[in-house]
């Protein structure tokens, strides 16, 4: 029997590798001869960096950057030197994460420190970039990242405008005289999975930045600064479209990418099935394994295991699925392409308890061994 397991992470327990680890040794428990392909999985959020620097034979890069406050943070990105490719997270130099919720004001947040994360890649040989934008303490429209690339953005006397995004308040001129020379050789593949506009009522100001900390206030004038901001990039980019689907992610990041780089916006899952070959493995599979830590209705809006399973039921495959705990509405994955799902918490315990790395590998392996009997049936 052959198993492909591509479980994402279980976030405060498992990496996506451990849990399919788990699996793994449950297979090969009950069978000994059973192949069993552990991919790594994620969907372009945060773990990502983590599994295809695992996955593809990545080596982890420490960067000390600049926070989203202004603060040194040290972000890792991976570094495939064969591939001459950066898999950067912007979460790691300017996540929500970063930010107690006390301090959290988009108008003083930054995208800086992702400029300095893609500049260092840079440096290291990197022209290929697979970046994942989600999770952003940011509404600065990405102006932060492309001053660290040396695009000026300047007020009305010339002078550099603060950063955060208060400081489109004072945009006047946006200039590409002191770019990098090397960016217009880089490549960006951009891991979004909304479709907001950069401005208007379904704009990042609006949809994203109360839970950044903005006030009424604070939305209307961030969107109205970033319609101005629109406005003065189309005088130096073809490819400037506030209204483009994506282009309000991450706070305007979306925009910034797409307006000036190389930069195409694609799902996050399908950038991972593709990098891991997943497909290439599930066509001669007996069975395939996914899951991820909760699995409830949202799931199939995107996510990493409804990924795994739409690929497994192109070639007629039988999908499993494990998960931390499922909700009441969970059994929407059934017509998804899960087949059937499985909760690994035997009883009731306490969050710390179900969080623990070794209860949680121990908890997966039993109920994978569990089901797998059954499925040998």
């Amino acid at each position: 029997m052959k198993l492909v397991v591509a479980i994402d992470s279980f976030k405060g327990s498992l990496t996506s590798l451990e849990a399919g680890q788990a699996v793994k040794e449950a297979a090969l428990r009950l069978h000994a001869d059973t192949e069993v392909i552990v991919c790594p999985l994620a969907d372009g959020g945060e773990g990502t960096v983590e599994a295809l620097s695992a996955g593809l034979g990545g080596e982890l890069v420490t960067v000390t950057v600049t926070g989203p406050l202004l603060q040194p943070v040290d972000a890792v990105y991976c570094h495939l030197p064969d591939r001459h490719t950066a898999v950067i997270e912007m979460s790691a130099a300017a996540g929500i994460t970063l930010v107690q919720p006390h301090e959290r004001n988009p108008l003083n947040t930054t995208t800086y420190g992702v400029g300095e994360l893609i500049a260092d890649a840079i440096r290291r040989g990197c022209r290929e970039f697979i970046i994942g934008i989600g999770g952003s303490a940011t509404n600065d429209g990405g102006v932060g990242m492309l001053r660290a690339l040396g695009y000026d953005f300047l007020d009305a006397s010339g002078n550099p405008v603060p950063l955060g995004a208060k400081g489109l308040e004072h945009l006047h001129t946006v200039s590409c005289e002191h770019v990098l020379p090397e960016l217009s050789q880089c490549r960006f593949r951009i891991a979004c999975d909304v479709t907001n506009p950069l401005c208007g009522p379904n704009g990042c100001s609006a949809v994203y930045g109360p839970q950044k900390g903005a006030t009424p206030d604070m939305i209307e004038q961030m969107d109205r600064w970033l319609k101005r901001y629109a406005s003065l990039a189309k005088t130096v980019s073809d490819t400037a479209d506030s209204d483009y689907p994506g282009a309000g992610a991450a706070g305007g990041l979306g925009f910034a990418f797409l307006a000036f780089t190389k930069a195409t916006l694609e799902s996050g899952i399908q950038i991972i099935l593709n990098e891991t070959r997943l497909e290439d493995y599930m066509q001669t599979a007996d069975l395939v394994i996914t899951g991820e830590g909760r699995l409830d209705s949202q799931t199939v809006m995107g996510k990493a295991p409804i990924g795994v399973a739409r690929l497994a039921k192109k070639y007629g495959k039988p999908v499993l699925a494990f998960s931390g705990c499922v909700s009441d509405d969970a059994a929407v994955c059934n017509d998804y392409g899960i087949d059937a799902f499985f909760p690994i918490l035997p009883g009731v315990v306490t969050l710390e308890e179900a969080l623990d790395r070794d209860n949680a590998y121990r908890n997966l392996y039993n109920t994978a061994y569990q089901a797998l009997r059954l499925f040998t049936l």
